[in-house]
């Protein structure tokens, strides 16, 4: 079962995760809320989870240390 989690969790941007781990929440009630949330507003909290999967990726690269002065 943690395979399958972590499987599922990798393929969706981790950010469910990530909210849960900065606020000390558990990521699974932060899922549900999200699902129940997209149901009850006809999907409008799918734009910000995209949003906050692109932040996540541009800080990731911003963030990254580079080995040597040559690498690009």
């Amino acid at each position: 079962m943690r395979r399958l989690q972590y499987f599922i969790e990798s393929q969706a941007f981790g950010v469910c995760t990530m909210l849960g781990e900065k606020l000390g929440i558990a990521s699974s009630s932060i899922r549900f809320s999200f699902i129940y949330l997209s149901f009850l507003t006809f999907g409008s909290p799918v734009l910000l989870y995209l949003m906050l999967a692109f932040w996540m990726n541009v800080s990731k690269h911003l963030r990254r240390e580079r080995s040597t002065i040559w690498d690009l």
